[in-house]
């Protein structure tokens, strides 16, 4: 029992005494990563909107309306937008894709919305894939459709004739 315990002892300090100076090392490597990436983080460009939401109003079923988001590289590096994507196929952006945007300039995102279909209130989002910090931001329409009478005719009719079924 003696010989076991004075092993155990022996094996315990020999961990503690191999483990230590590595401990030391491993920690330099990470806090240079954290700075690294601390550092990245800073010089990230940023997206920032004149505007995130636009208001159509109220407008006619049918109708395609488009409205134009402006926006400006305020980061400290160049700006690419590799997508853009609406939320249906109602909402199509028209961006800059894989283009530089400098520190301090602008660009434009054109964003337009087909009614067809659509009655009573919409709201869509465009989402933008970009290299900023996120990687991803959000703008939005909206807009009041009044239901074009004919159409909602047929609509009411196709329901009524699906509760029938049922």
């Amino acid at each position: 029992m003696k010989k076991f315990l004075i092993l155990s002892l022996s094996a315990l300090a020999l961990t503690f005494t191999a483990c230590g100076g590595n401990t030391e090392k491993k920690e330099a490597p990470a806090s240079a990563v954290e700075a690294s990436s601390a550092k990245a983080v800073s010089n990230a460009p940023v997206m920032t909107f004149d505007k995130t939401i636009h208001d159509f109003g109220t407008i006619q079923e049918g109708e395609r309306v488009e409205t134009l988001f402006t926006f400006t590289n305020t980061g400290k590096s160049d700006l690419v937008i590799v997508d853009a994507r609406g939320s249906c196929g109602c909402t199509v952006p028209e961006y800059p894709k894989n283009t530089p945007i400098a520190p301090g300039a602008t660009g434009q995102i054109r964003v337009s919305f087909d009614s067809s279909n659509k009655p009573n209130l919409q709201q869509k989002t465009v989402t933008i894939s970009a290299n900023t910090d996120s990687g991803r931001e959000t703008i939005r329409i909206k807009a009041m459709v009044q239901a074009d009478p004919v159409k909602q005719q047929q609509r009411e009719a196709a329901a009524a004739a699906r509760l029938q079924q049922n």
